[in-house]
């Protein structure tokens, strides 16, 4: 039997830090990279490695700053506004242009409309001209020697166009620090490959060598190399051999069977931490092997991603001589509480919106392989050690992902999942730039309750009501019996069995289903309601359905759950059904519409929304989507 691993030990991250510094120090790596000499036209973004001392005065000779006439000042001294001076051309006024060269014993300019031609060899003045008027001097900009650009400096293109002006076709910028990746895993397979059952796209190489090349690095990602100690030694033996500045090896840094990280590390060097108090990412590995710092970076690609952002991009800063980032951080009001270990640092990705002048954000889903947090994110919430996490309508600090402008900008929509928001999102950006959609899927009643804690702009439900066989009014009245709130709907959608492909076990109603593995619903759910109703309608109690207790957030996660035989039948809409190659029966056509608090009726981006779900073209599209209509879309229903 494989061996299992263990941590060697759980330190805070301030320490692990440290630890990384103080074994950089003794090989001598913590210092910034030495610089190389590159051209101008290839300098964009780089970072000078020494001060950069103009070689050349600029502009290097006196020149006109004004088309006009070259003269001496001493020349001029007895024109008049009531009596012109005539000067003769050629040798007491000379014609220049704008950055010609002045004429010796010359030190002005007089501008060519100041002047009359009385003749082809005279012109007239009416007024003394100063001593270098429109004049540029010798030196006006950058005197040779002078320092233009300090050590330190990231070049910008004005920067690349002042050291060219003070005669520089060349700079000494830093070495990009050299980074090799050892993607690891016997299940993965390169993003080219289609995985087959079992196997997974390996990515994470993607998103740190772009973390790495964004931040001024370059990375070279080796071939996958699979579960296996002797292979992974010989790995992580060659990439030493090119001599990085930095070994990232991804994944096996756990304590699995298949977790040889550490111990290919140990085998050329030393394990300085396995382990740190940091959530995600807790099993990172920093060592050292012939003066080189090698990450063991966990697989999980939240967790790789903020190792990325923890570990990573500071060092490529520092070895670039550049500052750590510092990005804009902002107070937020939290929407949901937020449990956190209180042992750790936990880091928790935040979609955030300006609410009543308030800014809010709203946790992301959490898992350590939800990848999608990371798109959708806005921010960063710190948590920090020895905090059990912040209760909802606490303050948490947050470092920003998007432009803060953009997030006030934003339309936070919470409630019922519908994979069509998504392209109510898409015609509103096409629509207009100034305005965008952040959708978090709580369910319609958890959407509701949103609106009444004035946590989001709007919400999307889809509440069926048995006795009164409406929808959604007579929550309204029980969840926002104060708040004035229109009812937009946004599509009449199928719902239905999504079943697997075939059908295998000829389900055809919901009389069918006791018996089956159930995919269900979270509690709250607009799709669950509708179920227990249908339910009652067969009076099949919901303990005689097999995991009616499996709850999913999605239709579209109900479908998968299906497809990847976890059950053998689901509730959904067809799309979902049909995105995933499943079968589908259709019970009911529902209607899903948008709540909105009147008093946000006239605010611009929900008129911006409104005017987008109102259009022709997007109408027509959701109209052609399979188990939606919007005949009715865009119409109020007041409550």
């Amino acid at each position: 039997m494989a061996k299992r691993q263990i941590y060697l030990e759980d330190i805070p991250l301030a320490e692990a830090r440290a630890t990384l510094q103080a074994a950089l120090a003794s090989a001598g790596r913590a210092a910034p990279l030495p610089g190389e000499s590159l051209p101008l036209d290839e300098a964009l973004g780089r970072v000078t490695a020494e001060p950069a001392r103009a070689a050349l005065s600029s502009p290097h000779f006196h020149c006109a700053a004004m088309d006009g006439y070259a003269v001496s000042a001493a020349d001029t001294v007895a024109a008049r506004e009531t009596k012109a001076l005539a000067l003769r051309l050629g040798r007491e006024a000379y014609p220049v242009n704008t950055g010609d060269p002045l004429p010796e014993k010359t030190n002005a300019v007089i501008m060519i409309e100041n002047t009359n031609q009385s003749d082809e060899s005279t012109i007239l003045i009416y007024a003394a001209a100063a001593p270098w008027q429109h004049v540029r001097l010798m030196g006006e900009d950058m005197v040779a020697t002078e320092t233009v650009l300090q050590v330190n400096h990231q070049l910008r293109p004005v920067d690349l166009g002042a050291l060219a002006g003070c005669g520089h076709q060349q700079v000494i910028v830093r070495r990009k620090p050299r980074v090799v990746i050892i993607p690891t895993g016997s299940e993965l397979v390169p993003a080219q490959e289609r995985p087959k059952r079992g196997q997974l796209i390996e990515y994470n190489s993607l998103i740190l060598r772009s973390q790495i090349s964004e931040n001024g690095g370059e990375a070279e990602v080796t071939g996958i190399v699979g579960d296996d100690e002797t292979a992974l030694q010989v790995a992580l033996s060659a990439a030493q051999a090119s001599k990085p500045d930095l070994i990232l090896i991804l994944s096996g840094s756990s304590a699995g069977s298949h977790d040889f990280t550490a111990d290919a590390i140990r085998s050329l060097g030393e394990v300085l931490t396995h382990g740190i108090a940091v959530r995600p990412g807790h099993p990172v590995i920093i060592g050292m092997a012939a003066r080189i710092p090698i990450i063991g970076v966990p697989g999980y690609p939240v967790s790789a991603a903020l190792t990325g952002e923890l570990f990573v991009v500071p060092l490529m800063r520092q070895w670039l001589g550049l500052a750590p980032i510092a990005s804009p951080t902002i107070d937020a009001i939290t929407t949901q509480k937020i449990a956190s270990p209180i042992g750790d640092d936990d880091f928790v990705r935040v979609a955030l919106a300006e609410l009543d002048g308030q800014l809010q954000a709203t946790p992301l889903r959490r898992g350590a392989g939800v990848i999608t947090s990371l798109v959708q994110a806005d921010g960063l919430a710190h948590i920090p050690r020895f905090h059990e996490g912040v209760d909802r309508g606490g303050r948490l600090k947050a470092s920003l992902y998007r432009p803060l402008s953009l997030i006030k900008r934003t339309l936070l929509i919470m409630g019922s999942h519908d994979p069509m928001l998504d392209l109510l999102a898409t015609h509103l950006r096409r629509h207009t730039s100034d305005q965008r959609i952040v959708s978090v899927n709580v369910g319609s009643i958890g959407g509701l309750i949103a609106l009444r804690r004035r946590e989001a702009h709007l919400a999307g439900c889809h509440l069926f009501h048995p006795e009164s066989e409406t929808y959604n009014t007579h929550y309204l009245a029980r969840y926002l019996p104060h708040e004035p709130v229109e009812l937009v709907t946004f599509a009449q959608r199928e719902q239905g069995l999504i079943l697997p492909a075939g059908n295998p076990r000829g389900i055809t109603t919901v009389a069918d289903l006791p018996g089956a593995r159930y995919i269900n619903r979270q509690r709250g759910a607009g799709t669950r309601l509708l179920f227990d109703h249908l339910l009652a309608q067969h009076e099949i109690s919901p303990d005689a359905i097999t995991g009616y207790h499996h709850e999913e957030y999605t239709h579209l996660a109900v479908a998968a759950a299906v497809a990847d035989g976890i059950g053998d039948c689901g509730m959904g809409l067809r799309s979902a059904a049909e995105a995933m190659g499943l079968d589908f029966i259709g019970l009911t056509w529902e209607r899903f519409d948008l709540a909105i608090p009147r008093r946000r009726l006239e605010s611009a981006g929900i008129l911006a929304l409104l005017e987008t779900l109102r259009s022709s073209e997007f109408r027509r599209e959701l109209g052609a989507q399979s188990g939606y209509r919007s005949d009715e879309t865009g119409q109020v229903l007041t409550k």
